[in-house]
């Protein structure tokens, strides 16, 4: 990809994306995100876009309006959306500028940018009528619907590979043929929310449309790749996206304090490079949303070797590989997440 086809959305304001000092989402991630950025010289290749809110049409395109005037009341009075996501007052406005920075990146893609980036985005734990797991507004569902009002746009595909199964992505598209929902994570009978389960492939019009990798603590660089190459590119051939959207959290890698994949700097460079490659061999727009990450330092590190995979730069960080003891179980679970898929793709 050339540089010139490059764009982020950011907005001070991103840094209120924050739950509490004692909470594992802490809102200074995206500035120390782009400042570190900036230090590397890495933003000169980059059109920065300014978001503004989200309008309620397109929340409403997916959430239920129960849900959202349960938001509006909550940002008003503060309190608690769910067990392990509290609401501080603000936090519906700072969700819907966040959501608005997905839909402006994503809209850039049908102008001259090819790859766009959302710091604070893929917040896919949210569903139509409720939400847990530091979610409020799913994102990723709200810029699919506004482009599919907009464009003459009707094949998305997800490639999700945050370290959590993407519930809500999947309770929202679970029946629809026109999004394939794939989701690489840790087992969900080890890590929550407990679900993404191999079995689950979709329902109706939909099966087969709905895609889980469901992978056992421990998984490493090695056997991380090989089931990145032996599932993606197949379905990219065969779906045929209009439009690639790429949520690459960095709670995979192996010093992440809420989960128990271990990945490392470079595998977030090989992954975004491989992203980048079948983009440019598909439909040449690529949505990357930053996804989830709770060791600062770490996810800023894994952040800029994402940009340099999507920008295929070669001073991106590397980290000492470490032993796999687990390599033939993630064998043994593509072999069967293969067979499961075996009516619907050709691996």
């Amino acid at each position: 990809m050339l540089s010139s086809v490059f764009g982020i959305s950011y907005h001070q304001d991103y840094n209120k994306y924050d739950l509490g000092i004692k909470h594992p989402l802490i809102g200074d991630k995206p500035q120390k995100t782009m400042e570190f950025l900036k230090e590397k010289n890495m933003l000169i290749d980059f059109s920065i876009f300014s978001p503004e809110k989200v309008e309620e049409i397109d929340m409403l395109r997916v959430h239920d309006q129960v849900y959202i005037n349960q938001l509006k009341e909550l940002n008003k009075t503060g309190g608690m959306l769910s067990f392990d996501t509290p609401a501080p007052r603000g936090i519906y406005d700072i969700a819907r500028l966040a959501t608005g920075g997905t839909v402006l990146a994503g809209r850039k893609l049908f102008e001259k940018y090819h790859c766009t980036i959302n710091p604070l985005a893929g917040f896919h734990h949210a569903s139509r009528v409720s939400s847990s797991g530091f979610c409020f507004l799913n994102d990723i569902a709200i810029v699919i619907e506004n482009i599919r009002n907009s464009f003459q746009c009707n094949r998305f595909l997800i490639v999700d590979l945050d370290v959590h199964h993407a519930n809500g992505t999947q309770e929202i598209y679970f029946d629809d043929p026109t999004v394939l929902n794939l989701s690489f994570h840790q087992d969900g009978r080890t890590l929550y929310p407990g679900t993404g389960s191999i079995e689950k492939i979709g329902r109706d019009k939909g099966s087969g449309y709905t895609i889980n990798l469901p992978l056992p603590p421990g998984t490493g660089h090695k056997s991380y790749v090989h089931a990145f190459d032996s599932i993606v590119p197949p379905l990219i051939t065969q779906f045929k996206p209009e439009f690639l959207i790429y949520q690459c959290g960095v709670d995979t890698h192996h010093s992440d304090p809420l989960a128990n994949l271990n990945l490392l700097y470079q595998s977030y460079f090989y992954l975004a490079k491989r992203m980048a490659t079948l983009s440019s061999e598909s439909c040449q727009k690529l949505l990357v949303l930053f996804g989830g990450g709770y060791n600062s330092i770490a996810s800023i590190k894994s952040y800029y070797n994402i940009i340099c995979g999507l920008q295929d730069k070669k001073k991106y960080l590397k980290e000492k590989e470490q032993e796999e003891a687990n390599k033939k179980e993630v064998k043994e679970i593509i072999t069967k997440l293969k067979e499961q898929l075996e009516p619907y793709w050709s691996f």
